[in-house]
């Protein structure tokens, strides 16, 4: 790949500061690991993001888009190709009503602060999950019995040849921890949600309460992507893993949380083999005990 090449283009596209080369991913993950990317970008409107995989797709470069990165893990050998960014940098939103118009890079957290200023009930399990709407929508990210495929109403999206529409909720295909995006890969623009008129001091209790049950029950003060395994029917991915005897098992630098057995965690200086590692050992324990393999809800992508 020509990188002179490829970044003479991109500046044609995007403005200097918002293409970055052999861009370490672990500032742009909460594993925080992860080797460079050839390219991380930040495109700051529908146009530039239009324009931009337009020329990816014309050079047959290849590129893959993230929001926060809070569920992802890249492996050490990094990303080929490019990194689309979309989170900081296309994070407006506005309230009208009980109707909420998002764009994708918006932090949940944030919104969930002007939705309780509004006193709208819906999204207060929403309010603590360290991502953004788009990464949200794409998973159908749940927490506390809440879902977002119980408050989002449509959906805007671009399809990799740069065309952009819109899906009702039952068009996108939400299932758990699942959307349409999963198969189709679009790329979720902004996001149009419904929510409830409420009671200020209520949501604002709920809310605490979640939070505090968050602080108390997760690792939240080591690097993570929060579960990293997919809830099997019938089963909690925590629970078998602790009646494994797994709770606390640390390979290198990565440790099954003491706190949350469902976190794999980074002590402070894992590679992302250290975290593989451990998932693997992991999974083929519980298996190996209880006949079900877990499945990763943590993405990961990249080379070795």
């Amino acid at each position: 790949m020509n990188k002179e090449f490829i970044y003479k283009h991109l500046l044609n596209i995007l403005n200097k500061e918002d293409i970055l080369l052999d861009e370490p991913m672990k500032n742009h993950i909460s594993f925080k690991v992860g080797g460079p990317a050839d390219f991380l970008v930040k495109p700051r409107n529908e146009e530039q993001l239009k324009d931009l995989v337009s020329l990816l797709k014309k050079e047959k470069i290849s590129y893959l888009v993230i929001g926060n990165g809070s569920n992802l893990l890249v492996r050490d050998g990094g990303i080929r190709g490019v990194v689309i960014k979309i989170a900081d940098n296309f994070n407006e939103f506005s309230i009208e009503g009980n109707t909420v118009y998002a764009q994708s890079g918006a932090l949940l957290s944030f919104m969930g602060k002007a939705i309780l200023n509004e006193s709208l009930t819906g999204f207060e399990f929403a309010a603590g999950i360290p991502g953004t709407l788009g990464g949200a929508i794409a998973m159908n990210a749940g927490a506390y019995g809440g879902e977002m495929k119980n408050i989002v109403k449509s959906v805007k999206l671009m399809d990799f040849e740069g065309n952009i529409f819109e899906l009702s909720n039952e068009e996108m295909q939400f299932s758990y921890r699942k959307s349409i995006i999963s198969k189709k890969e679009y790329i979720v623009l902004s996001a149009i949600i419904e929510l409830k008129e409420g009671n200020f001091e209520e949501i604002r209790e709920s809310m605490r309460e979640l939070t505090k049950s968050r602080v108390t029950k997760q690792p939240l003060n080591l690097p993570s992507a929060g579960s990293t395994f997919k809830r099997p029917e019938g089963y909690f991915a925590a629970k078998l893993i602790e009646d494994s005897g797994l709770k606390g098992l640390t390979l290198r630098g990565a440790q099954v949380s003491e706190k949350h057995s469902g976190f794999v965690v980074n002590l402070g200086n894992a590679t992302a083999k250290d975290i593989l590692d451990l998932i693997y050992v992991v999974k083929n324990i519980v298996n190996s005990k209880f006949g079900i393999m877990l499945e990763e809800e943590v993405k990961i992508l990249g080379d070795e």
